[in-house]
């Protein structure tokens, strides 16, 4: 399957050397805007330097668009439009409107996109789904230290979107009510966020976003009946515990607590395997996937729009824009 990468930037470099890793993937060339940096790029890798988008669209089945999200729609629709699939990293538009016409137009072509929220490949994540049943409260945190890269966006644009995929993933729930708080430090927009959402189902989840930390974290704590999920994302790290009835006598070695009605509940600790992988390159290889056996795509567009109009509507309760709706 021939494949174009726009974007040549720190992001758009990783994609590409993974796609020239994974053998169903003819990596044609690449665009960007930056033609000298799109050029060197080019002849380390032996492939096409475009100067131009459109000419790249048409010698394609795919594009994988790793550019800042400004330019995510203008390129995603023009690919669209010409009947060819697309990676789109997150967040999958600048706007809620953006996505929404996106979807619009994916339904007309009958193509295949997938957005770029990559934690849903994360071993530890992957190592925990069969736990999940009904979680009811959420907890969330991911710290990064500052990093100027990423300050032309919201934090919550940058790093809590992942948790937020994360979250609506797992719920399966209408967002009732959001609430939020942040501050600016260092850049023009939240470096630093905290958002509640309510769901329908009365599942709650406080998410913690921030880029000034002194140290690294994503990690995630789930909880349901008889059971707590510990997601180490940075780690790789998966903790499962779970109660269940005690019927009879316990065994010598169990850890019991004692309930009202004489009731006995044995706790089970579980830290399940976690095999290494790259999850950057999982999800390139989920998209070819998606394409060759005409199914959806582990994170689908609707996905990204849902993700984002959650991810606005904070930023809205933030009072940080007012133009990305």
């Amino acid at each position: 399957m021939k494949i174009g990468v726009a974007g040549a930037g720190h992001l758009g470099k990783i994609h590409i050397k993974l796609i020239s890793e994974i053998p169903d993937f003819d990596l044609v060339g690449i665009y960007d805007l930056d033609q000298g940096n799109c050029r060197a790029v080019a002849n380390e890798y032996n492939i096409k330097a475009f100067e131009n988008y459109s000419d790249m669209v048409q010698e394609v089945d795919a594009v994988d668009i790793v550019t800042p999200t400004l330019s995510h729609y203008d390129l995603a629709i023009e690919a669209i439009k010409n009947f060819k699939h697309a990676f789109i990293e997150k967040p999958v538009t600048n706007t809620v409107l953006e996505a929404k016409s996106l979807l619009d137009v994916v339904h007309e072509a009958n193509v295949k996109v997938q957005v770029g929220h990559v934690e849903r490949f994360n071993p530890a994540f992957k190592a925990a789904q069969e736990y999940f049943t009904h979680p009811m409260f959420i907890e969330t945190h991911r710290l990064a230290q500052f990093n100027p890269r990423g300050t032309d966006v919201p934090v919550v644009l940058d790093l809590m979107i992942h948790d937020l995929d994360i979250v609506l993933k797992v719920v399966k729930s209408n967002v009732r009510k959001v609430s939020a708080s942040g501050v600016a430090v260092v850049s023009e927009t939240p470096d630093i966020a905290n958002a509640r959402i309510e769901f329908d189902n009365g599942c709650v989840a406080n998410l913690t976003a921030s880029r000034i930390s002194l140290k690294n974290m994503r990690k995630s704590r789930f909880f349901q009946k008889d059971a707590y999920i510990s997601v180490d994302f940075l780690e790789k790290k998966t903790e499962i515990i779970q109660m269940e009835e005690v019927h009879g006598e316990p065994g010598p070695f169990d850890l019991c607590v004692d309930l009202p009605d004489n009731r006995k509940k044995k706790i089970l600790i579980n830290q399940p395997e976690v095999n290494p992988t790259n999850a950057i390159k999982e999800e390139l290889q989920a998209f070819h996937h998606s394409i060759i056996t005409n199914s959806i795509p582990i994170v689908p567009l609707e996905d990204g729009y849902h993700a984002l109009k959650v991810a606005n509507t904070i930023l809205e309760k933030l009072g940080s824009v007012s133009a990305l709706s």
